[in-house]
């Protein structure tokens, strides 16, 4: 529904616009994103079951489950990857109710607030935090 529920919160960016320059900015930084969208938290949960032995980092925007899911928090932490969650919307300046979010208990950080182009924000950290985590390694 991006692009068309609620604009003036969320933007006119569609989701073909948003994996566009995913795709365009994980070429030119010389990384690898498979980009997947659903509203079915247990399909979400079964990529985080994957993404444990298939990826290097998760990027997630949660949507609403941020408020909800202890099973998604769970997923993540058990995939023993860093995690960044992203939201489009500055949730500190909205409800009350979306101030929590079991996904930050697991999160290795948060970007929000900054539309569509915090998913380059959230590439660019998921990107250093590998390679971070990497040199930490190697140094061992």
């Amino acid at each position: 529904m991006l692009g068309l529920r609620q604009p003036e919160i969320y933007g006119h960016a569609t989701l073909a616009d948003i994996r566009a320059m995913v795709e365009q900015e994980a070429a030119a930084i010389g990384v690898g994103v498979d980009f997947r969208q659903s509203n079915h938290e247990g399909v979400l949960i079964d990529w985080i079951h994957e993404a444990r032995s298939g990826a290097d980092a998760i990027v997630i925007n949660p949507g609403g489950l941020t408020h909800t899911s202890v099973a998604l928090m769970d997923a993540l932490a058990a995939a023993e990857k860093p995690v960044v969650e992203l939201h489009l919307s500055n949730v500190h300046r909205r409800e009350s109710f979306r101030h929590h979010s079991y996904v930050s208990l697991v999160a290795t950080g948060v970007i929000c607030g900054l539309g569509p182009y915090g998913y380059v924000l959230a590439l660019r950290a998921a990107q250093d935090l590998v390679s971070r985590s990497h040199a930490a390694a190697r140094d061992q």
